[in-house]
Formats: structure tokens, sequence, C-alpha cells
């Protein structure tokens, strides 16, 4: 497991945390700092876990180069990437690891959760998860589908989604084309090896802040995924019929009107 970090100090701590409070045990934390100027690093020398590994780059390779740097430096036969605002729910590991363990034909691509949006101040403000809410397989064209037709990610941010290593040495580095839509690119890769298995309880939570990322790309979101649509082909993916790409469209258009009202009432 990585955590890419940058500027990261005031929430570092608790994602670490949430990765130390894993019932599941047997992992190694990844700690890559993307040549921060604040205490990063004093923030996990603080932790005196073994599992944890600290790696500062020599110079700041922003968000792509540096998700890509913790696919370069993970060694374990499964990953998961945890942003440095995002927390983890105990039993996350446990249950991901536990679909991949048992899937011996190697037909997941990607295991995901539902999720919880969490505020700056760590307070629940709504829960995240694919439409129906049903735990099991999903057939990757059927999701894909499902993702292109609502105009958004169902699968869900780095936190809620754990993969083999080997499946991503197949799919290679990520891609920040499109920028708000780096996440969905490379799940859709993933798709092409396998199909997805959902677990319908929230064991990842996503914070939203000021400061984060997704907030500041956030404005481009429903250009982002029309542009994002268009590449599929060329990624490899089917992006599904004209009617599909249609409603994507529009439905883009809505999301980012309403995510942009939610930001404005709960980000300050």
């Amino acid at each position: 497991m990585c955590i890419p970090t940058y500027r990261g100090g005031k929430t570092l701590g608790a994602a670490i945390e949430s990765v130390l409070a894993q019932t599941h045990t047997d992992f190694e934390l990844i700690v890559v700092d993307d040549d921060s100027p604040d205490d990063t690093r004093a923030v996990v020398e603080g932790f005196s876990d073994r599992r944890i590994v600290y790696l500062r780059n020599e110079r700041n390779l922003g968000p792509q180069g540096n998700w890509n740097r913790c696919l370069e430096v993970a060694s374990g036969d499964y990953f998961k990437l945890l942003p440095h605002d995002d927390l983890l729910h105990p039993r996350c590991l446990e249950r991901q690891v536990g679909v991949l363990d048992a899937d011996t034909e190697k037909r997941i691509a990607l295991v995901f959760c539902a999720r919880e949006v969490l505020g700056p101040d760590a307070r629940v403000l709504m829960r995240r998860g694919y439409p129906g809410g049903r735990e099991g397989p999903i057939d990757c064209n059927v999701l894909i589908r499902a993702c292109v037709r609502r105009g958004t990610n169902l699968i869900g941010e780095p936190g809620a989604v754990l993969l083999r290593k080997a499946t991503a040495g197949k799919v290679g580095v990520f891609d920040a084309t499109n920028p708000y839509v780096i996440d969905l690119d490379y799940w859709f890769r993933l798709l092409a090896h396998g199909n997805a298995h959902f677990c319908a309880e929230p064991l990842a939570a996503f914070r939203v802040s000021a400061g984060s990322w997704s907030v500041a790309i956030g404005a481009r979101q429903s250009v982002d995924f029309r542009n994002f649509v268009q590449r599929l082909a060329v990624l490899g993916v089917a992006p599904g019929s004209l009617f599909d790409r249609f409603c994507g469209n529009l439905m883009a258009v809505l999301n980012n009107f309403s995510r942009s009202v939610f930001y404005r009432l709960y980000i300050k």
C-alpha cells in the first residue's frame, strides 16, 4: 500500500493511523513524499511501526508523477493507493484481500467498495456506492457502461480500490491527460483484464477540503469526462453506444453543477 503525499502534514497522520488499525496486518505501507515543504517527514517519523517506509522525491513530480512513483516502488502482490486526505475502515484490507485471495482463477481485475465522503473536519457528509448496492461480482462491460451513462466514476477514489500488482504491470502507468478522471481512466484499463467485485460496506472514506487536488480540478469535471469518453477507444475500451455517450455527457454537466453546489455548501 502507498500513500502519495504533498503538503499533507495536517491529515497524513490520520491516514497512517487508519492503515495501522487494519485487521489484516500483513502489509507494507510506503509513504511517498513529493518534496513537501511542510512537516510531512516529522509526521511519518512520529510512527515507530516497522511496516512503514518513508520515501522523499528529490523534486516535485506532481500528482501523476507521484502516483506512478508509488506504482514503481510497491512490491506486494496487491496494490492500494491511499491519498493522504483519506481513511480506511479497519476491515478494508481484510475484506478486499479476501476477495482477491479467493479468486484463484484471477478473473477479478479490481475490488471496490462503498465509501463515505468527509468534510474538512472529518464529519461524514454523505455515502457513495454502486447503484443498487448489491454485494458481489460485476461484469466489466456492465460496470464501464454504467459509468459512461451516469457521467461519473461509480468505482470510486483510489482508497476504495484494491488491485493486483501483476495486473498493474500489464496496464502501465497512471495518465492525467484528463486530470479529473485519472483514477477512472486507470480502472477502465484494468477492467480490460477482468471483472470487478463490489463490497457494499463503506470500507473507505474520501475527504474533501479547500486544499485537496480533487476540489482544485473539480471545475473541469464535465470537460474532462467528455474528453475521456472520446479517448476510450484509444485506450482499448468499448465506449458504449452513441446514446450511452450522449447520456453520459449530459449527466457529467449536471454532476459538475451539483458538485460545485456541494463544495460551496460544505467546503469553507
